[in-house]
């Protein structure tokens, strides 16, 4: 299908005289929206309220998670964050934030952000103020002392902010209602 010139876009110069790259809106596009292997998408599916997103890769098919698999995401991160391994010899568990955690300043902000992420996600599953609010507080209990150099990292193995911050999320959720 060969394309008429009065479907070409072009570019717009900015007030310094350089062209613009992205300088259009949704409004200004004229004709069919195409993908990436040149298949022209319906515009019901290019609505703004389609939710049904899903996509393939390689014959496996990427869809939302539902809240069972997501909660079960997190406390597989959580028990990677916190128990994974055992010190040999020892039942002491530890887990990648202890181990981030050694190096200073910047492996705290890591496992910080890391275990907001977590609480980001508790959020996301519906998790009130008071829940999260007291995630936050272990995050920020873990992050400051965690801070001190030694003594931090040895109290980021025993107190284990993220695997406390899952089964507060997993309590509250098995109060609610199944919907």
């Amino acid at each position: 299908m060969a394309m008429q010139d009065d479907h070409i876009i072009t570019p717009r110069r900015t007030r310094s005289g350089q062209t613009s790259q992205a300088s259009f809106s949704r409004a200004e596009a004229r004709g069919p929206v195409i993908d990436q292997e040149g298949r022209e998408i319906p515009v019901d599916r290019t609505d703004p309220q389609f939710h049904g997103f899903h996509f393939e890769f390689g014959g496996t098919t990427f869809a939302p998670l539902n809240r069972e698999q997501r909660l079960a995401r997190l406390e597989a991160l959580a028990k990677l964050l916190d128990v994974a391994f055992i010190l040999p010899g020892t039942n002491i568990r530890y887990g990648i934030d202890g181990l981030i955690g050694l190096i200073p300043v910047v492996g705290d902000i890591i496992t910080t952000a890391i275990s907001l992420w977590l609480v980001r996600e508790a959020r996301a599953l519906g998790a009130p103020w008071h829940v999260t609010a007291r995630m936050l507080g272990n995050v920020a209990v873990d992050g400051v002392v965690g801070l001190v150099p030694l003594a931090g990292d040895a109290f980021d193995v025993m107190f284990r902010a993220n695997v406390r911050n899952v089964r507060l999320l997993r309590r509250w959720l098995e109060k609610q209602p199944r919907i």
